[in-house]
């Protein structure tokens, strides 16, 4: 892999799935899967194959149809899991094991009831039973944000040693400061012995809000994979966004850091992922959300129409947005009813355009959004139809 490349990890299956309400059966798995595979990601977490039979089935039915990725399936450091993970995983071209367990102090003492050297021989346990089924092992520090960074070094040690391929370093409760996560792998890259060995992930959690900018501090401080759901679902506040550090990356090409992801389809996954979950996404929501490309303030509109970057950082249509929005509201100035004006029809004079805004603002002062079908009525019953009709 390419030192510049980022590869993306989505967990829309399986960490993205466990929002209350959001189960999805096996066939729209299959079809978000797909694209997700045509979307470009490099690692499709398809489910957590022990925790059911439809889970264990729709693990398989993702691992025959899936051409690119790889695909991989959750466990806990439990060697049933890891056993039925890899039953769940024989078809896939790729195939990933992800185990591992809390490494956190507050994990040790108040769910395992154990200590450090314990969990570090069943981490070592874990990733070498795993091993012998797949070639391509993946280990989760649970709680590795909350974790004391030198044992979490000796954990990671101790995984490498046993064959991990890649090291998840999780912020589970979504508490790290982007600078204490991104010191947290810098740390981990210049103190664990093999680390050439394997890559550094981040896994981050929003429940401060701070998920995409503490992945993005990972990559900068040597991460090359960041693991994200589609529109930011997943437990509690939700994960990394997958668009968002996508889009970050694409816009910032000074980091010298790059995915392989098609972001024009970005948008349509978005729509897919939410019709099929059954779950609204914000209108404010950065990239995908319905007004992440419109404009109703008036100097905001005068601006955009004027050259779109004034406003703008992203083309639209790189993240398969046909265009930017310009929405009327009683905020919206001269210049953005002059060009809505314009799209149905009607060339506006300056004069014509003066008297007419008069009319524009007292009838949207009464209703929120002023639609196509309106902009005709307030033009119709203006004094000045016939000689703008006439133009």
């Amino acid at each position: 892999m390419s030192n510049t490349n980022v590869q993306i990890f989505d967990t829309t299956l399986r960490d993205g799935e466990q929002v209350p309400g959001c189960k999805l059966n096996t066939e729209q798995k299959i079809i978000i899967a797909e694209q997700l595979d045509f979307l470009g990601v490099d690692i499709i977490e398809a489910g957590f194959p022990v925790s059911s039979p439809g889970d264990f089935k729709s693990v398989e039915a993702i691992s025959k149809i899936v051409k690119n990725a790889t695909v991989c399936g959750l466990t806990r450091s439990v060697e049933n899991d890891i056993k039925v993970a890899a039953e769940a995983l024989k078809y896939a071209k790729t195939p990933r094991i992800h185990t591992g367990i809390g490494t956190s102090d507050s994990h040790i003492k108040f769910k395992f009831n154990s200590n450090r050297d314990a969990i570090i021989d069943r981490a070592f346990h874990a990733v070498s039973y795993a091993k012998s089924f797949v070639e391509d092992v993946e280990f989760y520090a649970e709680d590795a944000g909350r974790t004391d960074n030198e044992y979490l070094a000796r954990v990671c040690e101790a995984v490498i040693k046993a064959g991990a391929t890649v090291l998840n370093i999780p912020d589970t409760t979504g508490y790290c400061l982007p600078h204490e996560y991104g010191a947290k792998i810098k740390y981990l890259k210049e103190n664990v012995k093999g680390i050439e060995k394997a890559i550094l992930s981040c896994h981050c959690h929003n429940d401060l809000g701070l998920a995409t900018a503490n992945s993005i501090e990972g990559v900068i401080n040597g991460a090359r994979q960041i693991e994200c759901t589609i529109n930011g679902i997943g437990e509690r506040a939700g994960n990394t966004a997958l668009e968002e550090v996508v889009m970050i990356l694409k816009q910032h090409p000074y980091l010298n850091l790059d995915t392989n992801i098609k972001t024009e389809m970005l948008y349509g996954l978005s729509q897919l992922v939410s019709d099929s979950m059954g779950i609204y996404t914000q209108p404010n929501k950065a990239i995908v959300g319905a007004n992440a490309f419109a404009h109703s303030s008036g100097i905001h509109q005068d601006g955009v129409i004027k050259n779109r970057e004034t406003y703008e950082i992203i083309d639209p249509k790189d993240v398969g947005v046909t265009e930017s929005a310009i929405v009327l509201t009683a905020r919206s100035g001269r210049a953005a009813l002059a060009y809505r004006a314009k799209n149905v029809g009607y060339a506006l004079t300056k004069l014509q355009l003066d008297e007419i805004y008069v009319n524009f603002l007292d009838f949207a002062d009464k209703k929120k959004e002023v639609n196509d079908d309106d902009i005709h009525t307030i033009i119709e019953n203006s004094r000045l139809y016939k000689e703008i009709i006439s133009a």
